[in-house]
């Protein structure tokens, strides 16, 4: 194992910085970070291959908000992602980067939400720009956006952007942009499609690839195998009752599967989503937050749709089918024993996809170990119900709410006890809040049935 280096050896890095850091609890860098980061802040093009949850935001994060001019409130940035949802986490992991430094502005622009208000932030200054090739390139040729004092792009998450489609528009964006730039490419895969785009857009880029084939002491995987795939939903349905994971993710390789598993699984008392790159964007930010606050212990998804999405303590990794590419095995287990958690990665293997489970063994080098049905032990329901709830206060980030005020309305009027409210997600016009589910009804009942108070000011509350 690589030796760890300190942030501490980054010596051109403010004092300030280092301590922010140290707060934040990022002490050594990882694998990623500590290849790439001396290199960003050098000033070079750089091309970087790493897997999600290998820490790359840090690692060009950092870099860019130390070139910063904080004096001068124009984009001096651009990060391009793929989907809103990995926008909005790089956004958010910039501002917790960024804390030490006095003002610092950070603009997130994606669809699904109108112009004009985004315009408007624009027109008051930025320092960094994050957002979707798409509604970036609106802005640009509505002249609502200026890029001519971005010295740094990012593209994250690259390799995907090329998967959807935003070929063309991630050119366009690039044609507004100064010649003279740092320009930083991260991907989890390197296809083809990759080095075109690197030799078309970069300067003499330094390759730099982390192998994040994860530790095994903390991923516990197993493999089933079934007589044909119309044993899989039961055995599956076993899984879940014998785990009884707080958070799964079941992979498909279609939309079809996806969507049929996920409505086999809701009839047979399992809370279930289906995720996939056909749905609409209200529909899947409501999904992610359910399935991120509790209130839906079980995903199913696609891999295009679940890529880029940042899901923290996840208990259980279920490949419902073995990916055609070995490489995205790895990429789909990895999500699970991260930070020194132990994660379970299970496989249900039909004889149709025995040659998948040979190359997933030749690529790890190690067999995957068979699991043994007899051995899913199930004590009570055969069902995995969630704990949490939704609810949905009519009110948001624009009418300045604040998680307190929301905790204040539950606890007071609502008469909840504080330890029963989960995780709060603030959007513009609306928050939403998880709570225990025995105290759905008593709470709305107690808020007046769909009228609540935040701020003092009525708002109306639902349950998702």
């Amino acid at each position: 194992m690589a030796k760890a280096i300190p942030f501490s050896t980054l010596d051109v890095l403010s004092a300030e910085c280092q301590d922010n850091l140290a707060s934040l609890g990022f002490t050594s860098m990882t694998p990623i970070q500590a290849a790439s980061l001396p290199l960003v802040l050098e000033g070079r093009d750089l091309i970087a291959k790493a897997k999600t949850g290998s820490g790359k935001t840090a690692a060009f994060g950092i870099g860019l908000l130390h070139k910063l001019n904080l004096t001068l409130f124009k984009p001096q940035a651009l990060i391009l992602c793929p989907t809103r949802e990995l926008a909005d986490q790089v956004s958010k992991d910039l501002r917790r980067l960024g804390r030490h430094l006095p003002n610092l502005k950070i603009t997130t622009l994606c669809g699904g939400t109108p112009l004009a208000p985004q315009a408007a932030s624009l027109a008051h200054g930025t320092h960094v720009v994050v957002g979707t090739p798409g509604r970036i390139q609106d802005h640009l040729h509505k002249e609502t956006l200026s890029v001519k004092h971005v010295s740094t792009l990012v593209l994250d998450e690259a390799d995907r952007m090329l998967d959807m489609g935003f070929g063309g528009e991630v050119a366009d964006v690039i044609s507004f942009l100064p010649k003279w730039r740092q320009t930083l490419l991260f991907s989890a895969t390197y296809p083809e499609g990759i080095r075109k785009l690197s030799a078309s857009i970069q300067r003499s880029p330094v390759e730099v690839t982390v192998e994040a084939l994860h530790d095994q002491s903390y991923i516990v995987q197993a493999a089933y195998a079934v007589k044909d795939n119309a044993d899989k939903p039961d055995l599956l349905k076993r899984i879940f009752a014998h785990y009884q994971p707080a958070s799964s993710v079941v992979f498909c390789n279609t939309r079809a599967d996806c969507m049929a598993l996920a409505e086999s699984l809701v009839e047979d008392g399992f809370a279930a989503i289906a995720l996939h790159g056909e749905l609409e964007q209200r529909d899947r930010d409501l999904m992610l937050v359910q399935f991120a606050n509790g209130s839906c212990p079980i995903l199913v998804a696609t891999d295009m749709a679940a890529r880029g999405l940042d899901i923290k303590d996840l208990a259980l990794v279920v490949n419902y089918e073995l990916p055609h590419d070995p490489e995205v095995y790895v990429h789909r287990i990895g999500r699970t024993g991260r930070a020194g958690k132990k994660g379970y990665a299970v496989s249900l293997v039909s004889p149709s996809q025995a040659k998948r489970q040979r190359q997933v063994a030749e690529y790890l080098d190690a067999d995957i170990p068979a699991g043994r049905i007899e051995d899913l032990t199930i004590d009570g329901e055969f069902a995995l119900p969630a704990r949490m709830a939704t609810l949905c206060f009519d009110a948001g980030r624009k009418q300045k709410v604040r998680p307190g005020d929301v905790v204040g309305a539950l606890t007071g009027d609502g008469g909840l006890p504080g330890d029963a409210i989960g995780k709060i997600d603030l959007f513009e016009f609306q928050t939403y809040v998880a709570i225990e589910r025995r105290h759905v009804q008593s709470v709305l009942k107690r808020l007046g049935n769909g009228q609540g108070k935040l701020k003092g000011k009525p708002v109306k509350v639902r349950l998702v």
